[in-house]
């Protein structure tokens, strides 16, 4: 079982390779997010007026299948 601040090894995906340490594990759908692995991005709307929209990346869950601890 993985936790949190275990540190892992990707093992499969696109990230194959990758390691990091485990900042938060989500056990009933069996998902961990990755520090720096699996960063996807978003698209985030201005929220006051005059202020510039942008884009703002984060780490996505991964399946926990997909990881082995070092």
């Amino acid at each position: 079982m993985i936790k949190k601040d275990d540190k892992v090894t990707v093992i499969k995906g696109s990230d194959k390779g990758k390691s990091g340490t485990v900042t938060r594990a989500f056990p009933k759908t069996n998902q961990v997010i990755i520090e720096g692995v699996n960063m996807k991005k978003k698209h985030q709307k201005p929220r006051r007026s005059g202020e510039k929209g942008q884009m703002v990346s984060f780490a996505a869950p991964m399946n926990a299948s997909n990881v082995k601890k070092v």
